[in-house]
């Protein structure tokens, strides 16, 4: 088993918290994960990026040339991997920010209204929490408990208080998405 997982958005977003929470969340059930960010020049506002490769065996490069699944957390993310995704693959899509959809129909696409969700739940902040929640329930690569470990495990003392927030919008995209809205 080998995935390719892009997350892109915009700097301030958590992108790289994400893709560092599911490549732990890999580590920690048994497979080799590596985790790439990348991003613009600019510090909150900028292209923000990052690719995570989850694998049973070794993981001979990081590059990730035809990801099977992206999620997309705002429209330029959206016009820019459009077509980047491999057929058959998985496309999770910020609906609160990114009103329109891919038009190809060879993709699984699950529209979540994760800035909308977490604004319910107070802060707005934790939108990349409330994705994560309906990824891991829509695709199965990582289990919750492990996601929640990674997070206790990530967020430094400071940010500690956010904690159970982190959990309960992961929670509240998981449920979102068993829900089948």
């Amino acid at each position: 088993m080998r995935r390719e997982i892009i997350i892109s958005g915009f700097g301030g977003q958590g992108i790289a918290l994400t893709g560092q929470l599911i490549a732990a969340a890999a580590t920690a059930e048994g497979r080799n994960a590596v985790w790439t960010p990348a991003h613009g020049p600019e510090m909150r506002g900028g292209e923000s990026n990052c690719t995570i490769v989850v694998a049973d065996a070794e993981i001979g490069s990081p590059v990730v040339a035809k990801p099977d699944t992206a999620i997309i957390m705002d429209r330029p993310s959206l016009e820019k991997l459009r077509g980047v995704v491999d057929s058959g693959g998985l496309m999770m899509i910020n609906s609160s920010l990114v009103p329109v959809g891919p038009r190809r129909k060879s993709l699984r696409v699950h529209k979540v209204p994760a800035t909308h969700l977490a604004e319910e739940l107070g802060d707005t902040r934790v939108a990349n929490i409330v994705m994560l929640g309906a990824f891991i329930e829509v695709d199965h690569l990582v289990s919750a408990e492990s996601v929640e470990q990674a997070l206790r495990d990530r967020l430094t003392h400071r940010r500690r208080a956010l904690l159970e927030l982190n959990e309960r919008a992961l929670e509240r995209g998981m449920r979102y998405a068993r829900e089948g809205k």
